[in-house]
């Protein structure tokens, strides 16, 4: 007899090896995932992304998602209601479903950090407005050109609850 979860999905692990998660560009950025949606029963989705420096959000809040983000490598500045951190490799965040948020990456290097949400639906918004991965690096003129992005991003967005409500954090606030 096979065990499952109280959400009918069959109760298994799921081992991820390094590297063979499917892999989208977008925000100039790579998205490695280790955890989709519909593995963790909607629960969770978990992605490696790394992003060069200088990338910035808008202010924005997600109606239907929190937000964790474990840096493990470089430096940001993250801004969370009225409050603005500094995260340093090892520093960990927490974002409430409904919280108006927005970050940059600050130094000279790309950050590199565990991305959670949940539930996990958030995850696939990536993988709409992005483009796969041909490798496992930051996207060059391979990428999407940025204006071709942002529509989509205004067109996906509210889809996954995603609502600007605000500009990006001025570079070297």
């Amino acid at each position: 007899m096979t065990e499952t979860t109280t959400n009918a999905q069959p109760l298994t692990a799921i081992h991820r090896p390094a590297g063979t998660g499917p892999a989208t560009w977008a925000m100039g950025s790579l998205f490695e995932h280790l955890l989709s949606s519909a593995d963790s029963g909607e629960a969770l989705g978990m992605a490696l992304v790394t992003q060069p420096p200088g990338t910035a959000t808008p202010l924005h809040r997600h109606t239907h998602e929190a937000e964790a983000f474990y840096l493990l490598d470089g430096s940001m500045t993250y801004r969370a209601g009225d409050q603005t951190f500094r995260l340093s490799t090892g520093d960990f965040i927490w974002l409430p479903a409904g919280l108006p948020h927005a970050f940059r990456v600050t130094g000279s290097t790309p950050v590199r950090f565990l991305g959670l949400t949940a539930p996990g639906g958030l995850m696939g918004l990536y993988d709409e407005v992005g483009i796969p991965a041909a490798e496992r690096r930051l996207p060059g003129a391979d990428g999407l050109p940025m204006s071709e992005e942002i529509a989509r991003w205004n067109e996906v967005g509210p889809r996954y609850g995603l609502q600007v409500v605000g500009p990006p954090i001025p570079e070297g606030a």
